[in-house]
Order: C-alpha cells, then sequence, then structure tokens
C-alpha cells in the first residue's frame, strides 16, 4: 500500500475551527461496512443506531494544556508541546523554533526558567520548575490542532473536552467523544445500551503525517494505554449475550485491540504503537463512533481497515460534497465493518 492511496480533497472551509453551540448537535454520517451503503444522520439519532445489551466504550483520557512559550536568551520564541511527563520535573516535548535547541539551554518561560537536556529523535528531554502537569496546568494553553488556525479561548478549556475526561495526561482530545452530552448519554441508556471506560493518553504524534511513500514503512507512534479488569469484564458479560463492542474514537479501537494482541482481551498497561491498517484483523471492535480524518493519515487508514478503503473513501467524497464538517470539532460516522475486518 502507497500513502497517497488514503488522499483525498478537501475544501478547507469544510475544516470546523469552532464546535457548534451543543455537543451533541452535529451531523452522523452512517456506513454499512458490508454494502458501502450511506445514509446522513444526526448525532442525537445515534441512539437508534444502538441496540439493547450493546456496550459503548469511551476514552476517558483527560486533555491538560500542553502548549507552553518560551524565550531563550537571545530572545527568540520557543514553543513547546508536552508529550508525556517522565516522572518528577522532567518531561519529553516537542519543539518549535526557528533555530534549533541545544542541551544545557536555558528558555525562559512565565512559570520560570525551562533546562534543555537533551534530544531524542524529534523529542526534546527538558527539566522544569516543577512537576510536568502541575507546571503545564499552571501556565499551559489548551493545544488545538494546528489544523484550527485560531488562537484557543476561554470555551475550548471545557469544549475540547470530553464530558467524562478525568485521567490527566492527553495532549489531544478523543474526538469522537466530544459529540456526547448528558441528554445523548442518557437517551443510548434508556435504549438498553451500556458504558465503560478504556484510558489512551492521546500524543502529539497524532497529528504527524505518514512521511514514507509505503505505508509498512512508517514508524508508528507510542501512546499510554489502560485497560482495566472492569472493562474487560463487561465487555466479556456483552459478548455473552450477544451485545456488540462500539468503540467510540480510533483511540479506544487502539486501546481495545492493543490488549487483545495476545488472541484474548486482557487487561492491559502499556505503552502501545499499534498501527492498524488494511489487511489488520479486529478481534474486538463491532462498530466505531468516528470523527473525519486528515488524507494520507494513520486513522484514516485504521477506518479503512475496519470498512474497506473503497467504501470509506467513497463516504469521504459523499461528505465533502454534502458539506459536512471535518475533524476534531467537526461532525462524525457511525461504521460497522466490511467482510473479513474480525479475525
Amino acid at each position: 500500500m502507497r500513502r497517497t492511496d488514503f488522499h483525498y480533497e478537501l475544501p478547507d472551509e469544510l475544516i470546523a475551527q469552532a464546535p457548534l453551540a451543543e455537543r451533541s448537535a452535529g451531523r452522523l454520517l452512517t456506513l454499512d461496512g458490508a454494502t458501502g451503503a450511506l445514509a446522513d444522520r444526526q448525532i442525537r439519532e445515534l441512539p437508534d443506531l444502538v441496540r439493547p445489551g450493546d456496550l459503548l466504550v469511551f476514552n476517558d483520557t483527560r486533555v491538560i494544556p500542553a502548549r507552553l512559550f518560551a524565550v531563550k536568551d537571545s530572545g527568540g520564541k520557543v514553543e513547546l508541546l508536552l508529550e508525556r511527563p517522565l516522572g518528577g520535573a522532567m518531561a519529553m516535548v516537542h519543539a518549535r523554533a526557528s533555530k534549533p535547541l541545544r542541551p544545557a539551554m536555558l528558555l525562559q518561560s512565565r512559570g520560570g526558567a525551562i533546562r534543555v537536556v537533551d534530544r531524542h529523535d524529534d523529542l526534546w528531554a527538558v527539566e522544569l520548575p516543577e512537576p510536568a502537569l502541575a507546571f503545564f496546568e499552571h501556565y499551559g494553553q489548551m493545544p488545538l490542532p494546528p489544523y484550527i488556525r485560531r488562537a484557543p479561548d476561554a470555551a475550548d478549556a471545557t469544549r475540547y473536552q470530553s464530558v467524562f475526561a478525568r485521567r490527566d495526561g492527553a495532549v489531544a482530545a478523543p474526538t469522537a467523544s466530544l459529540h456526547f452530552d448528558a441528554p445523548l448519554l442518557a437517551a443510548i441508556e434508556a435504549r438498553g445500551a451500556r458504558r465503560a471506560f478504556v484510558t489512551l493518553h492521546v500524543g502529539a504524534g497524532t497529528f504527524q503525517p505518514v512521511r514514507t511513500d509505503s505505508v509498512g514503512a512508517h514508524v508508528m507512534h507510542a501512546e499510554f494505554v489502560e485497560v482495566n479488569a472492569e472493562a474487560c469484564e463487561a465487555i466479556a458479560a456483552t459478548r455473552a449475550h450477544g451485545g456488540r463492542i462500539v468503540a467510540v474514537g480510533t483511540t479506544v479501537v487502539r486501546a481495545l485491540e492493543s490488549a487483545a494482541g495476545g488472541g484474548t482481551l486482557v487487561p492491559f498497561i502499556g505503552d502501545s504503537s499499534l498501527f492498524i491498517v488494511p489487511g489488520f484483523r479486529f478481534r474486538i471492535v463491532d462498530a466505531i463512533v468516528t470523527n473525519f480524518h486528515l488524507p494520507e493519515s494513520t486513522l484514516l487508514m485504521l477506518v479503512s481497515a475496519f470498512a474497506g478503503r473503497e467504501h470509506v473513501l467513497a463516504a469521504y467524497a459523499h461528505a465533502v460534497a454534502a458539506r459536512y464538517r471535518f475533524f476534531s470539532y467537526g461532525d462524525a460516522m457511525f461504521i460497522t465493518p466490511a467482510p473479513g475486518a474480525h479475525s
């Protein structure tokens, strides 16, 4: 497979720059992976698509204000984006500056001096004035994605966060979850579907493009995953009663399929660099709720593995023609699998 096999044309004006007034007010495009059939619906119709006995699995990660601005002694500006805390005052960050950073360099920020320690591939290890999560919580900004071309405002502090976010660690939102509010969750529960939670701390690598022409040559970024025993038990009980596992977001897909990497779903804590591309056989997930993804991205490859590349690209062409809103603050899809997607 080539990277360009997952390309589509998207007008800039379809990239959502802000959330809608209500979380569940967006549109929902359904894709039947077995036939390629499409239907234009609304997010509020999602309860009609789930069945009594289904289990919706959400990512409970919380986005931290992970973007920070600093200044070199020379006066040069530096933008830091937290990738992950390392313990204590140490952290791994992405850095953007007019000239490269150097080990032992000091950067001045609103929260004090940051010492550059050393480089690890595309990341820098830095020492902060206080533990990383507390420091960025005090002095950082909400890390809106690069395709949102505005500064974050007060509304982003809540709207770029799911209503059940509770575990600090993500630097990008699990965006499919952003559509869910209390009325929608209540309607799903009234339908007879239940919910469970896993954790995947979304890293900045989720926005990194596939730079290799060959998809197989791409190295996937690693992210922290926790699938606990409670989630595993809920999934087993759902399966035993004939219900479906509905993953809310590609992060949940990666978390569950990582935990089932040995063939059986078991509790899992650790890093995952699982790269899901067409040919992958899904063990756990029966349906996906997901936003629209960037052209040639690893996430577009994941949904193509689930519902078939041709079906997915046809759905995206339809979404463009129908003026759906794309990416983090955009609309969503409800996808069922193509024949052969499951092991």
